[in-house]
This record gives structure tokens, C-alpha cells and sequence, in this order.
């Protein structure tokens, strides 16, 4: 799959079907945010957490997770954190999806950066949970999407996962 930057969306996400994400590694609760999986800035080598997904249409052959932190306004939307895709084939209407380290732009094969973090304190890539400690809530939001061409992506369904406070 090639590397996409700034795909335009093809389809309303709002007539997408709803997918289910659940953690993949129990040191993930959705409450709090793993230990060490902050940001770099704050002493953490924080990476994406692993995740099952459910109820992917058929047709999906890529996953986007836009990264958020709901308490920080500048990125508390549309991926503030970083976009990261990924490319699947279903069983089932299932993927597991493995964990991409934050901080860098090398990403393993069938991986990418659709968008880097909108921050500015000089990490690139996914920005893990990085308000010190302050109680922010970080969520992801998945689409389920089918790339149509190296510019157009068709949204097939959405969900959402609630990370944790830091």
C-alpha cells in the first residue's frame, strides 16, 4: 500500500457502520494510562496500544487511528496526536492491530504515518500521552476504510476507544 498524506475522504463517515476496539494487552484498562507510556518529554517511551478490532466490513483493507487528547484543545481533535495506518485483510471481520512506537517516523512494514502530531515540542510521529501527568484524557478514533486510489479513501465504518488519563 502506498504512504498516503492528506487523503481526501470519499464517503460521510457518518453513514459508516460502528466497529468495536478492545485492548489487546491488559496493562491497558482505558482508565489510566499505562506506566512508561507517556511521552518521551516525560520520561516515557510510549508507543500505540495494541488493539483487537471487531465488525470490520467486508472491503476494509486499511485502519486509521487518530490519536487525541480530549483536554488540550489544539489536540483534542482530527488526530492532534498523529494519524497512523494501517494495512489489514480480515478474518472475519476482525484484525489485531500491533502497538507503533511514538517518536519516530519509521514504522514497520504495512505501517504509516498518515499524519504527524500537531504539537510543537519536537517529537515527531505519534505523540504519546504527554501532559505530565495532569489528568488529560487521550482517546483514539478508528475508521475502517477501503483506499480507493493514492488520494481517496472510502470510510466503511468508525468507532471509538477511550485510552486513559495521564
Amino acid at each position: 500500500m502506498t504512504v498516503l498524506t492528506g487523503a481526501a475522504v470519499f464517503s460521510s463517515t457518518a453513514l459508516a457502520a460502528e466497529l468495536t476496539a478492545e485492548f489487546a494487552d491488559p496493562a491497558w484498562d482505558g482508565e489510566v494510562i499505562p506506566e512508561g507510556q507517556q511521552c518521551r518529554e516525560f520520561d516515557g517511551q510510549g508507543s500505540t496500544p495494541p488493539l483487537h478490532l471487531s465488525g470490520l466490513p467486508d472491503g476494509t483493507n486499511a485502519v486509521l487511528l487518530l490519536f487525541n487528547d480530549e483536554d488540550y484543545e489544539p489536540l483534542s481533535t482530527d488526530g492532534g496526536h498523529g494519524i497512523v495506518g494501517f494495512e489489514i485483510e480480515p478474518v472475519n471481520g476482525a484484525a489485531l492491530l500491533p502497538a507503533v512506537p511514538g517518536g519516530t517516523t519509521e514504522m514497520p512494514e504495512g505501517v504509516w504515518l498518515e499524519a504527524e502530531n500537531r504539537d510543537d515540542i519536537g517529537e515527531v510521529g505519534y505523540l504519546a500521552p504527554c501532559s505530565g501527568g495532569e489528568g488529560n484524557l487521550y482517546s483514539v478514533q478508528i475508521l475502517a476504510v477501503r483506499y480507493l486510489n493514492e488520494e481517496q479513501y472510502e470510510v466503511l465504518a468508525e468507532g471509538y476507544l477511550q485510552l486513559g488519563r495521564y
